[in-house]
């Protein structure tokens, strides 16, 4: 795990409200990451994280609150511009392009970029990082399994060389072994100096690898703490470590 800086959070959400309709999903919602680390939500399904994802993302218009990263109001931003400025986002469901190549996916993920090299140097990384994606460079992305399409859907965000990966639900439905992998590939991308915010339903393995976590609930943040100590809290076994 990559220390985390002591300087202003690289990324500030303050008093955060999103409607859907009449349908209040976040209200007054503060979280805060630092450069260098990995913060996790966790919660009940419902609870917003997704939400809170895609309003960051600029996918999903707030109705009220602040979103600064590095000390820039990016609330009302394009979510182009949100890319550009060093947010990736790795959706819940992968959503990789189905018909298209492995290699054409991770093209796409380099589309704000204008920087040859930088890109093949990047092209090159991603192939390291997930071995199993350059031996099938060329199959068609919807013909993958569903733990390589989630590789190819972190590495697909990951070509926009982001300062910050939010990472949304990455060990759904896979099989144990691949959940280990996907958690050691997370680790790894955050030691090679990419702050990351996880989403996450497997409580335990994202705890275990984070730096902080908050707990939400029905729209609201309802415990923030180290990842340890919440590992260890009675009412987080409860709720969600089973």
């Amino acid at each position: 795990m990559a220390e985390p800086s002591a300087v202003a959070p690289m990324l500030q959400v303050r008093g955060l409200e999103v409607h859907y309709g009449g349908i209040l999903a976040l209200h007054g919602v503060d979280v805060s990451v630092n450069q260098g680390e990995i913060v996790t939500l966790i919660g009940a399904n419902g609870a917003g994280k997704t939400t809170l994802l895609r309003a960051i993302s600029g996918l999903q218009p707030r109705s009220a609150g602040s979103i600064r990263f590095q000390d820039k109001e990016i609330a009302r931003w394009p979510a182009d511009r949100i890319v550009q400025v060093g947010i990736g986002h790795s959706p819940e469901g992968r959503r990789v392009f189905a018909p298209m190549t492995v290699h054409e996916n991770l093209e796409l993920g380099a589309y704000t970029r204008h920087d040859r090299k930088g890109i093949a140097s990047d092209f090159d990384r991603m192939t390291a990082l997930f071995p199993r994606l350059k031996e099938r460079l060329k199959q068609a992305a919807g013909t993958l399994s569903g733990g390589e399409q989630q590789m190819l859907a972190m590495a697909r965000a990951l070509m926009g060389r982001p300062k910050l990966l939010m990472l949304d639900e990455p060990s759904l439905g896979l099989a144990p072994v691949l959940v280990q992998e996907i958690f050691r590939i997370i680790q790894e991308i955050n030691a090679q100096g990419t702050t990351v915010l996880l989403v996450e339903q497997n409580a335990h393995q994202a705890l275990t690898v984070a730096n902080r976590g908050y707990v939400l609930q029905t729209g609201q943040v309802l415990l923030e703490d180290t990842g340890a100590n919440l590992l260890n809290s009675e009412l987080v076994r409860e709720a969600y470590l089973g």
